[in-house]
């Protein structure tokens, strides 16, 4: 189970070397799908030492719960078994180069090593709870948001919601054809006006004197 602000995961489980194995690829797929890679073999290792102990030293049965928690920047890996006893650190075992699955047990000190802090609470008759925490790394930058970004159950991703275009009543739905460019105008063909041949001007005709011919020797 995943609830978010936290991060949260349970399991229930039998404190089994096979079993220990499954939570170990649990853990680890988790851890991953919440963009904790680099606390992923801090985390396993963890988890498979407070599994061991449970495996080896609790009693009456190895009925537990492992369960890892991101709240802001910590990771909290707990175990709750139902023996009340409290373990002890104690000094952790050679490795065992052999086993695959690291399922040998090396010790709450291993635990201590590998965490920034852990403990045990007590349950009274019930049990206890056995606890590690680890920092978790700053987180990436985050992408900007795409404008308007909207999630529903039918989509698979954020996809961009604009607003009502202008001019479009809500009671009509808008043109589902995609928008064209607006036309330009023809431009206006000019008729070429035609050229006015300036009217001649007339000149007047010089004035005519009439002269008579008078013959010699004949006066007025």
């Amino acid at each position: 189970m995943i609830s978010e602000p936290s991060r949260y995961y349970a399991v229930e489980l039998q404190a089994l070397p096979s079993r220990i194995g499954q939570v170990r690829r649990i853990v680890s797929a988790h851890l991953r799908h919440w963009h904790l890679d680099a606390l992923v073999d801090q985390a396993v290792l963890g988890v498979t030492e407070l599994l061991t102990n449970v495996h080896r030293h609790a009693r009456p049965d190895k009925r537990c719960t492992v369960e890892i928690e991101l709240l802001l920047d910590r990771l909290t890996v707990s175990v709750r078994d139902h023996d009340p006893r409290i373990p002890q650190a104690c000094r952790p075992e050679p490795l065992d180069a052999f086993d695959e699955l690291a399922t040998s047990g090396r010790g709450l000190a291993i635990v201590g090593a590998v965490s920034e802090s852990w403990g045990v609470r007590p349950c009274g008759a019930d049990g206890k709870v056995v606890w590690f925490t680890l920092s978790a790394p700053p987180r990436a930058v985050p992408v900007m948001a795409r404008p308007h970004a909207v999630y529903g159950s039918a989509t698979e991703g954020p996809f961009v919601g604009y607003g009502r275009f202008s001019g479009v009543p809500l009671s009509a739905p808008a043109d589902p054809s995609p928008a064209l460019e607006p036309a330009l105008a023809p431009e206006p063909v000019l008729t070429p006006q035609p050229v006015l041949t300036p009217e001649p001007v007339l000149t007047p005709a010089p004035a005519v004197v009439s002269t008579r011919r008078v013959p010699a020797g004949r006066a007025g």
